[in-house]
């Protein structure tokens, strides 16, 4: 089975905000079993992106550590991690950071085409998952010519087509109704913690969080109210 458990231990980080440090994480410690979705909530400025950006390698820590499928991230270069991200992680993004110049299954494709893959193979695995987003009509438009709601599916596409480890979701339903947000949630659902994958998704909707299998909320850079989602009754798959 692939491990892909994401283990923090006293996570860490502070900002300089003139002369006084701003300590926006303070030692979070938490582990997630492969096949895991976790929601985080909390207010904003409480730690929610900090937190995502540390799991996901975008930032370093201050302090602690990060492992993600047994890796330590402060163990790889900035290279061995910029590779590591594109590998084995998939990023939803609230500004969905498609590249305008690019179609929407160009979008998706991307990442694989940067790691050496085919682009026949390529081609119809964009497609398909485009297709399994509900823009299967789309793939051919750039993102100029998509609503904010299509343009977050694309990235939600794209996100899966590396089929990664983790895949870090920042308000993944935001610019969608509510049922193409409860389709959407269902497909990364059961694309990553049904195949034993892990994901971390940060959201302010409480019917959202609800899907997953367990919901942390976030204040003053900690964590609390570390629980199973629902009340337990979280609707992921397991």
């Amino acid at each position: 089975m692939v491990d892909a458990s994401v283990e923090t231990s006293g996570l860490g980080k502070e900002y300089r905000a003139g002369a006084a440090p701003v300590r926006a994480l303070d030692g979070v410690t938490l582990r997630l079993e492969s096949g895991e979705f976790l929601a985080v909530m909390g207010p904003s400025g409480s730690g929610k992106s900090t937190l995502l950006n540390l799991l996901g390698g975008l930032d370093r820590p201050t302090s602690g550590s990060v492992r993600v499928g047994g890796t330590d991230l402060a163990g790889l270069s900035d290279a061995e991690l910029t590779r590591f991200r594109r590998t084995e992680l998939g990023f939803v993004f609230q500004a969905f950071n498609l590249l305008p110049t690019l179609s929407a299954w160009e979008n998706v494709a991307l990442p694989l085409l940067l790691d050496g893959a085919r682009p026949r193979r390529v081609r119809g695995l964009a497609r398909d998952l485009l297709a399994e987003v509900g823009l299967a009509d789309r793939a051919g438009h750039r993102p100029s010519e998509l609503s904010g709601g299509e343009a977050q599916r694309v990235a939600i596409a794209r996100a899966l087509a590396n089929d990664p480890l983790l895949v870090l979701a920042d308000e993944p339903t935001g610019n969608l109704d509510s049922a193409t947000g409860a389709q959407i949630l269902s497909l990364l659902a059961h694309r990553v913690a049904g195949r034993g994958r892990t994901l971390v998704m940060v959201t302010h909707d409480e019917a959202a969080a609800d899907t997953a299998h367990r919901l942390i909320r976030m204040r003053d850079g900690r964590m609390h109210h570390d629980r199973p989602a629902n009340g337990g009754a979280g609707r992921g798959p397991r």
